[in-house]
């Protein structure tokens, strides 16, 4: 008798655990659809009070799957520190085709080599960017910081407490990665940056890195 009313008691859990996280679930998804931008774990947990985190990635995991068992023209991606409902890659022509205008931002080859250089020395200083460039950035470097591409870190310890500068969430963003550690390769860098100035740059990163 007792092992039928612990099953029972058990199954009730259980129940009432799968409803919670369907309700939890249905409530990110309308939160997903209604935000332009990645939302973070710490910013749902915000907006849904006496929900824990472990929760919230399990309900997240299942909206996961369920895109990709339905075969929707999108699925959820974690991207920029955050979780994101993005059209798949293969629709992307037609996406092009819809807005008259790219909304990813241009950036000049200098621009590029800067910010490729903050995002692998990061956090840097303006002379550190300098001295790999071999020329002066801050007009570079300020140009990335009203992109939202750059933002200032901190300061370095030491005479003078200089301003470091690191990449930010945009920075993600615009390159669809999901935290710094995918980066691309200083290789790949390098390809998009042709000119024999740039290369030794690239080149001079790697040796840094080294």
């Amino acid at each position: 008798m007792e092992t039928e009313v612990l099953q029972d008691s058990e199954e009730q859990t259980s129940k009432h655990d799968s409803e919670k996280i369907e309700t939890l679930k249905s409530i990110l998804e309308a939160i997903l659809f209604a935000a332009s931008e990645p939302i973070t774990l710490k910013q749902f947990q915000h907006a849904i009070p006496n929900t824990n985190i472990r929760d919230i990635r399990k309900a997240l995991t299942k909206l996961q799957y369920e895109y990709q068992e339905m075969d929707r023209s999108f699925h959820l991606i974690e991207i920029a520190n955050g979780f994101q409902i993005c059209s798949k890659p293969e629709y992307s022509d037609w996406i092009r085709k819809f807005y008259i205008q790219q909304v990813r931002v241009t950036l000049s080859p200098s621009a590029l080599e800067t910010l490729a250089i903050v995002a692998y020395k990061q956090p840097i200083t303006r002379s550190d960017v300098a001295n790999i460039r071999g020329v002066n950035s801050d007009s570079v470097i300020n140009a990335l910081v009203e992109k939202d591409l750059v933002c200032v870190s901190g300061r370095k310890e030491g005479a003078g407490r200089s301003l470091l500068f690191s990449t930010t969430d945009t920075f993600l963003q615009q390159f669809g990665l999901k935290d710094k550690s995918e980066l691309p390769s200083l290789e790949e860098i390098e390809q998009l940056l042709p000119s024999a100035n740039n290369i030794e740059s690239i080149n001079a990163v790697q040796e840094e890195l080294e």
